[in-house]
């Protein structure tokens, strides 16, 4: 049996501009079983193949920096990553471009559409049905993007 550690890194390695994973239709809801982490607002490496910007939400980059125009939380980029990656159960490993190598089970996603080039953004609920945005703004290590959220999703108190 192939480990999740050795999927990853296939999966990371055949990553090329050649090779774009796709994006799910806005409305649609698919499932997204994680397998890397980059930062904390994604892109989140499904094994189904897609790659996940988390929706409604603002993270650091791993560098530190804040880019023009986006939400700028207080949390470094690595710190919100490693948040993220806790919700998946911890590292695994890592991957030589950076990425950190995870095994959780699946999440059901729901697509807000294009996530700018060949990510998805989406609502993702964690197996147990804790919203993976929602657990990273309660973290203080993201922050609410209203620009992506105009429906404060969890400021509701039933959240997709």
């Amino acid at each position: 049996m192939i480990g999740p550690i050795a999927v990853a890194a296939f999966l990371l390695n055949s990553c090329s501009a050649e090779a774009e994973a796709p994006i799910v239709a806005a409305g649609e809801q698919f499932q997204c079983t994680p397998i890397a982490v980059w930062d904390g607002d994604g892109p989140v490496w499904c094994r189904e193949g897609m790659k996940i910007r988390l929706a409604g939400i603002a993270a650091r980059e791993i560098d530190g920096s804040c880019r023009p125009d986006h939400p700028c939380p207080v949390a470094s980029g690595i710190k919100a990553r490693d948040r993220l990656v806790s919700l998946f159960g911890g590292a695994k490993g890592s991957h030589k471009q950076g990425h950190v190598i995870v095994s959780a089970p699946a999440m059901q996603c729901l697509s807000a559409g294009s996530g700018k080039g060949d990510r998805t953004a989406a609502w993702c609920l964690l197996a147990d049905g804790r919203n993976v945005s929602c657990e990273m703004i309660t973290s203080g290590t993201v922050l609410r993007w209203k620009t992506y959220d105009l429906e404060n999703v969890c400021g509701r108190k039933k959240r997709p």
